[in-house]
């Protein structure tokens, strides 16, 4: 049996499809239909496509009410958990704060700006009724970033298990979900990436299955004054989040280790309670570049 590495672009990102079989060829006609599906749900969901539920929802803000499908309404009610689980903290309707930063340029944003987008933040003021919903003020926006790529690496990999195909993973540009081991029954080793050192791997960590995602200050950032502003921004405040550098985290699902990740970067000092609350295993890495692991072997 030989292993074999599948890429293809999706989510404006580099992804990749590792699939283990026999035949190459069947490989990738199997390959076909997961990358279809993750472009399905792209299609769907992104906000940057004006034919997308996410953006026909937001044109609509502050007039109609848009009616949801049953996929569409079970990820808002997945939404409601998430920020229910996190205080508040992981809210998709504060993406609109990327209004008033921007991450290619080392300047703090206009706090009459950052003012301005704070107020169109408030998944609670949301309306639903049934399965249709309504954003009650112009600007408003829903925000699927926060699980659309863990989601889509699911899905993918639910494709591909209900195909056969009993050994591999999908990558969506760090977004994993494991579909099961090495055809030897040994696990894939997965690079977790150094948050300051591009180019090096803080550690390897052996998955069997399930999802790994990791949340971090590096990904989209910029230093002024010797301090770092990254893209991951606190709804409360308006500003990025300090407190760890990065958080990987292993979970029988890839949007769910995506959110666990997400919402311990969010609560900051408060991070690794919510980590050890949750039962799930992790690694992260402190502002001083301290450790924090629970069964999450490395090397």
């Amino acid at each position: 049996m030989q292993t074999f590495r599948i890429p293809f672009h999706a989510m404006a990102s580099g992804c990749e499809l590792v699939i283990a079989m026999d035949d190459e060829q069947v490989a990738r006609q199997l390959a076909g239909h997961a990358v279809d599906e993750v472009r399905r749900i792209e299609e769907k969901f992104s906000r940057y496509l004006p034919t997308s539920i996410i953006s026909m929802i937001n044109a609509a803000a502050g007039s109609t009410w848009v009616e949801c499908d049953d996929e569409t309404w079970s990820l808002l009610s997945y939404a409601d958990n998430l920020f229910q689980l996190s205080d508040g903290l992981f809210d998709i309707t504060s993406g609109v704060l990327r209004r008033a930063w921007n991450f290619n340029l080392a300047k703090l944003p206009q706090q009459e700006d950052l003012d301005a987008a704070r107020r169109l933040i408030g998944w609670p003021q949301v309306l639903r009724s049934g399965q249709s919903i309504k954003l009650p003020t112009v600007g408003m926006e829903l925000d699927f970033g926060g699980f659309g790529k863990e989601y889509a690496a699911d899905r993918a990999a639910t494709v591909l298990s209900q195909l056969g195909v009993a050994h591999g993973y999908v990558n969506l540009a760090g977004d994993m979900r494991i579909l099961g081991p090495k055809p030897d029954g040994s696990p894939w080793m997965i690079g977790i990436r150094d948050p300051r050192q591009r180019n090096q791997i803080l550690a390897t960590i052996p998955v069997e299955r399930g999802g790994l995602a990791t949340s971090g200050d590096y990904e989209r950032f910029f230093e002024l004054d010797a301090k770092r502003y990254c893209h991951i921004l606190d709804p409360h405040t308006g500003y990025p989040v300090t407190h760890w550098r990065t958080v990987s985290v292993l979970a029988p699902l890839a949007v769910v280790a995506g959110n666990c990740s997400t919402i311990a970067m969010l609560k900051q000092s408060q991070g690794l309670s919510f980590l050890e609350a949750s039962g799930m295993n992790y690694l992260a890495v402190d502002f001083e570049g301290k450790f924090f692991t629970k069964n999450a072997s490395q090397s």
